[in-house]
């Protein structure tokens, strides 16, 4: 088992989170390849492309947001926490509800304009 640092060409191989320490099994829910945890949802800034593991950075990237895709899937949004790199990550059926859901309430807990000056308004 290997602490995350996925030298090989995929995650295909049981590894341990960066973030939380927990054991990885990319096999879990008939996935062949994982590149989150699906506790802590944390990743690694491994690809320069998706899937390449050719990164030098290697730095723990963060899950910052989620994303609604066009085709009603969600994406994870990653933040890598060395070099400021994004990545979007689709979820899987095991990865941690709640931590989804906290990661699609957080832009809506902290809104850049004032609620009240929203009615009336037409879009």
């Amino acid at each position: 088992m290997s602490r995350i640092t996925h030298e090989s060409s995929v995650t295909d191989s049981p590894f341990i989170c960066c973030h939380c320490g927990a054991i990885v099994t990319p096999t879990d829910m008939n996935r062949t390849i994982r590149n989150h945890c699906p506790t802590c949802l944390w990743s690694l800034h491994a690809d320069l492309r998706t899937g390449d593991r050719r990164s030098s950075c290697r730095g723990p990237m963060e899950p910052i947001a989620v994303w609604a895709r066009p085709s009603n899937e969600w994406s994870i949004i990653h933040r890598c926490t060395s070099c400021g790199f994004l990545r979007t990550n689709r979820i899987a059926a095991d990865d941690n509800e709640l931590l989804l859901y906290l990661l699609a309430a957080r832009a809506l807990s902290a809104l850049p304009f004032p609620v009240d000056m929203l009615t009336g308004r037409t879009i």
